[in-house]
């Protein structure tokens, strides 16, 4: 039993969509997601672990839900509200399966899981079964896709989020199937659970995470453009989805506004980035062109295009208005958009290969025979970069090899430092490590203070403690921040430059570790 190459399962007969054929009914709606799903399950779980490596957004969340609920409570009132929901979701995860690496990131792996499988669904509603699969199969394989997949942070979960609510309003612009042949109070009801389940979805997706709204802003475009085409109610219901939606993330977005600073850290994007997202865009464009077997109420090209550009570019607008703020895992689910558009792409070749390889002789040949040689094609061509993602030494840092060697170096009663404070997370992850060190700088815990790394002492004080041991270790970047050190980091520097000499310095983990020694 094969995919439908066909058409697909909306063929217009005026401004109504036709049902599906009777042999791409229950194969194909089994096999489009679950297909992309097990690939993404496989690819996930592949190398998981990473050997015990964490870095370090990976490290706040395992410190933060590790706390209880009114000490998390505590600390988003101060900072990374933005993450809150998420932090309580891994909080539950660990108070169900314990604090470990897999109740970390299986939330993630989950969100990948989803969203392939979601994708699918989009792409087989809008362009035919074949097209669902590619969509969803060059989700799950991108190397983007399967990075964040093995981290403990939200943003496939804020993906797989976006990508149930496309498929929501998809399915309000463009029913299918059973419910085009329903009576009037039955289309109401099946619209009615679309525009809802549409609405809680994108909610708790912009809770996760409130840049999720441009995938919202995405939608409008897609609406809008539905209802240039005849469908007058529908932009109506999306306006009323939004304002809850908008409504309901409100307070979110306006109690994060004084927490700014979190990310001063970000750099203008660069050329290379500027580079990425225009390759990117001139794919999808070419992408949009190809040749599609039949006219639906709704194809891929006014879904996918602004949900890939409206994020990408409006977030680049955003931090050329406002304040730098590309990081391109922050909108990460924009690669929907790109699948949704580079599947039927595929479909289209596959299609138009059939005929060729079945003229040379190869009776044999089938789509799905095509498509699959197609993905262990590329999945050998990534091998190396998806070996290299399932590496301890892909992230940027490791704090529990720097941990470890804090333990290598350390004797008991030394003093220790961390340069910037950040870099305290190695010993808020493996505290065993630190065992026998005397925090100079700490004035007060992280959990006391409702922080994420703790609150320093004044310069002056810090200055005394340092004095008053002959013996401290340093923990730091190997490349110093740009940014400007704070008061409290150049007193450190300046005290252990006049009165301290360097015995050991060594380079673990993508950090430093240095021994000092008092001269005099």
């Amino acid at each position: 039993m094969s995919l439908d190459l066909g058409p697909g399962p909306a063929a217009v007969i005026g401004r109504r969509a036709a049902p599906a054929t009777v042999g791409a009914r229950w194969w194909p709606r089994c096999a489009v997601p679950g297909v992309p799903a097990l690939l993404a399950l496989g690819l996930s779980l592949w190398g998981l672990s990473r050997q015990g490596a964490i870095w370090r957004d990976e490290a706040a969340t395992w410190e933060v839900a590790r706390r209880s609920i009114p000490e998390i409570w505590h600390m988003i009132g101060q900072v990374d509200v933005v993450h809150g929901l998420y932090y309580l979701l891994i909080h539950t995860a660990f108070e169900v399966f314990g604090a470990n690496l897999a109740a970390l990131r299986l939330p993630s792996a989950l969100g990948a899981i989803v969203a392939a499988a979601a994708t699918a669904a989009i792409g087989r509603r809008l362009a035919g079964p074949t097209a669902g699969l590619s969509a969803g199969l060059v989700l799950a394989l991108l190397p983007v896709m399967q990075r964040y997949a093995q981290e403990g942070r939200s943003f496939t979960l804020v993906t797989a989020g976006v990508a149930v609510a496309t498929w929501l309003l998809v399915g309000a612009v463009c029913p299918a199937g059973p419910t085009t042949s329903r009576d009037g109070r039955g289309r109401r009801a099946a619209w009615g659970w679309r525009w809802g389940g549409y609405t809680a979805v994108m909610l708790a997706t912009a809770l996760l995470n409130w840049l999720s709204l441009f995938a919202l802003a995405a939608h409008g475009v897609t609406v809008l453009i539905a209802w240039r085409t005849g469908q007058r109610p529908l932009l109506a219901r999306w306006l009323m989805s939004a304002a809850v939606i908008a409504a309901g993330t409100l307070p979110l977005i306006l109690a994060s506004l004084p927490q700014a600073d979190q990310v001063a850290w970000i750099q203008p994007a660069s050329a290379v980035t500027l580079l990425g997202v225009t390759a990117m865009l001139g794919v999808a464009l070419a992408c949009a062109r190809v040749p599609r077997p039949a006219r639906t109420e709704l194809s891929p090209v006014p879904v996918g295009l602004p949900l890939l550009a409206v994020p990408q570019l409006g977030l680049l607008l955003a931090s050329w208005l406002v304040k730098p703020l590309y990081v391109d895992r922050y909108v990460l689910f924009a690669y929907i958009g790109l699948a949704l558009l580079v599947g039927p792409a595929i479909a289209w070749a596959v299609r138009a290969a059939l005929p060729y390889g079945r003229a040379r002789g190869w009776g044999w040949l089938r789509g799905e025979m095509l498509l699959a040689g197609l993905v262990a094609v590329v999945f050998i061509a990534l091998l190396p970069l998806e070996l290299g993602l399932r590496n301890p030494e892909s992230r940027t840092d490791d704090v529990r090899v720097t941990a470890d060697k804090v333990a290598e170096l350390a004797r008991p009663g030394d003093g220790v430092l961390y340069v910037p404070d950040q870099r305290r997370d190695a010993a808020l992850v493996t505290p065993a490590e630190f065992n026998g060190l005397d925090d100079l700088a700490l004035a007060e815990d992280p959990v006391a203070s409702g922080t994420l790394y703790g609150v320093e002492a004044t310069p002056e004080r810090i200055r005394a403690a340092m004095l008053a041991h002959r013996r401290i270790i340093v923990v730091s970047d190997i490349v110093p921040s740009p940014a400007p050190s704070a008061p409290r980091d150049l007193t450190k520097l300046t005290v252990l430059a006049r009165h301290f000499t360097l015995t050991v310095s060594a380079e673990t983990g993508g950090r430093r570790v240095m021994v000092y020694e008092k001269t005099r």
